[in-house]
């Protein structure tokens, strides 16, 4: 049995993610002193006890997943699971850096620290309003493509996340992406709906949050991997720093190939993915693109004490 560790992207926060695991493994909780010191603030106090709009700005959102998912990973090492027990690790979006951190490419600190930058310059490369995400389901990644491109019309608007073979999600210039919206339904879409996401992620607009994060990333030291990372952008396993390196500032503009990315790791012969972190959402997306594997979620304490049953 080979098995893949997952890590979820923005959207999958929930206030109190992560707070029991913490109770639960000193290992975990070190993790959430680690992010608090490196960003010189209480993240941990949002997390657990704050207000879900402050939580879901993308600054905190990004930190503070990235930070659950590596608690939940060391609660499983803490109970014997180590992450050269995968053959892979694979993130959504931010959780890329999530896997990286896991993986022991990237340092706890730096990678907080590099989401928390990410957050604010994704935010701050579009004055809100100006852009907007559409997710579109019922159509392939093709014909949600030539949707998009359609609705661009001079704007921007493309293709930002290959989610599963009925999901994707279109980015840009709003005007754009609603034109894009009703072409879809046009052409057969069972839905097309705006997303309440506060800047258009993965387009060509994120140029300046690109550049922002080549300067940051060129600052941070990263290591070769425990295990290969199946990046967003290839859909394929990398393992060398430099390449790692400008794959994160690609994503930053470049579309999120999760389903090909999912299909990839199944050819190689994975057939268990393990969903790491908080919520459930890669896991039903699995399940739609890799038919006979299977997955597992490790959020809380009991699902990593599941493992000893």
């Amino acid at each position: 049995m080979s098995r893949a560790f997952v890590f979820p992207g923005q959207g999958a926060q929930a206030i109190g993610m992560g707070q029991a695991l913490a109770k639960a493994y000193p290992t975990a909780r070190a993790v959430f002193e680690q992010v608090d010191d490196a960003l010189g603030e209480a993240l941990s106090a949002l997390i657990w006890d704050g207000d879900i709009a402050e939580l879901t700005l993308t600054a905190n959102a990004q930190p503070a997943l990235m930070a659950t998912s590596l608690a939940a990973m060391r609660a499983l090492e803490a109970e014997g699971v180590a992450v050269t027990d995968a053959a892979y690790v694979a993130g959504h979006s931010l959780g890329e850096y999530s896997a990286l951190a896991a993986a022991g490419s990237l340092d706890i600190g730096d990678a907080a620290r590099l989401l928390r930058i990410r957050g604010r310059a994704m935010q701050d490369a579009v004055p809100v309003g100006e852009g907007a995400m559409a997710a579109l389901l019922g159509l392939d990644f093709a014909t949600a493509c030539d949707v998009a491109a359609e609705g661009a019309d001079g704007d921007v608007c493309q293709a930002a996340n290959d989610n599963d073979p009925a999901q994707v999600v279109v980015s840009g210039h709003k005007a754009a992406v609603e034109r894009a919206v009703e072409i879809a339904k046009a052409r057969g879409a069972k839905r097309a709906l705006l997303l309440p996401v506060s800047a258009p992620f993965h387009c060509a607009l994120m140029q300046p949050a690109a550049e922002a994060m080549q300067a940051a990333l060129a600052e941070v030291a990263l290591r070769a991997p425990a295990v290969p990372l199946v990046a967003n952008i290839r859909a394929q396993a990398v393992s060398e720093p430099d390449v790692i390196r400008a794959l994160l500032v690609e994503q930053v503009t470049g579309s999120v190939r999760w389903r090909e990315s999912v299909q990839w790791m199944a050819e190689q012969g994975v057939t268990e993915f393990w969903e790491i972190g908080a919520g459930k959402a890669l896991s039903g997306m699995i399940k739609r693109i890799a038919r006979g594997t299977s997955t597992r979620n490790f959020g809380a304490p009991e699902d990593v004490a599941a493992l000893a049953v």
